[in-house]
């Protein structure tokens, strides 16, 4: 067990507020529940009707950028994607998150048996009409003690999507056309009546892949998406064998899929 998180709760459960014009975040703590790292969170808060985004931005925007550099006693501090969702408006479909987010993190210490101090540099941006940039920074210590915050970071972890794979989500990803940007067809099992979203990834953050459009014509127990296949880097053939990462978000539940597309 974590020599760290026995210790008494000498912390608050989150550090103060880091406020820019439109927005602001903070770092929050978990109470201990792993023997191998402690948790803790990314909490940003934005106006109402702003937002900010995913990893994989889609047409426009930017994702955030986590610098836990300037941490004491900090071997690793693994940032946990929640699952997002798709918005639409002038600049094109972007994706990430509305109002309010909490990053779950997962920070394993350098030595277990002295403090850990969790330091953030974050760079972002929000965008309601307009995207602008911004910034924050906080500072937490981690004793992995109760924490009044317990129930908005595990209710942020369980958003996070589980990795399954193509065969436990009866998910395939194939390829129907030669052409220079050929069309990969998704087929996936789905609840009937139920509002499905899929973000498609490559291998690499170089690779800006389009955001899968649903298509007509499933039974009722599974959905089609259609995409082309664009936005590779220089120098990669569409036509040749990689990986690709789907996230198919389903309601309140996600899932991760990687599958190799032939």
């Amino acid at each position: 067990m974590l020599a760290a998180s026995a210790q008494p709760a000498l912390a608050d459960d989150a550090s103060a507020w880091s406020e820019d014009l439109r927005s602001s975040m903070r770092l929050i703590a978990g109470s201990a529940s792993n023997a191998t790292f402690l948790r803790a969170g990314v909490e940003i808060k934005m106006q109402p009707g702003w937002k900010t985004y995913w990893r994989y931005p889609g047409d426009s925007g930017v994702p955030p950028r986590f610098d836990f550099s300037a941490s004491d006693n900090v071997k690793s501090a693994a940032v946990q994607w929640p699952a997002p969702h798709r918005f639409t408006d002038e600049s094109g479909t972007s994706i990430g998150y509305k109002e309010n987010v909490i990053f779950p993190v997962h920070v394993v210490p350098r030595d277990s048996g002295k403090p850990v101090t969790l330091r953030l540099k974050l760079d972002y941006a929000v965008c309601e009409k307009l995207c602008v940039p911004a910034q924050g920074s906080a500072e937490l210590a981690l004793s992995g003690s109760p924490s009044t915050l317990e129930k908005s970071l595990a209710g942020a972890e369980a958003l996070v999507p589980k990795r399954v794979t193509a065969a436990e989500a009866q998910f395939t990803a194939k390829r129907v056309t030669a052409s220079s940007k050929p069309l990969v067809y998704v087929d996936l099992a789905a609840p009937p009546g139920a509002n499905v979203e899929i973000f498609a990834e490559g291998p690499t953050a170089e690779w800006a892949l389009p955001i899968p459009n649903q298509a007509q014509g499933a039974p009722p127990d599974r959905r089609h998406f259609g995409f082309e296949l664009d936005g590779l880097p220089p120098g990669v053939d569409p036509k040749g064998p990689f990986e690709l990462t789907f996230t198919v978000v389903t309601g309140g539940k996600a899932a991760e899929i990687t599958t190799h597309l032939d």
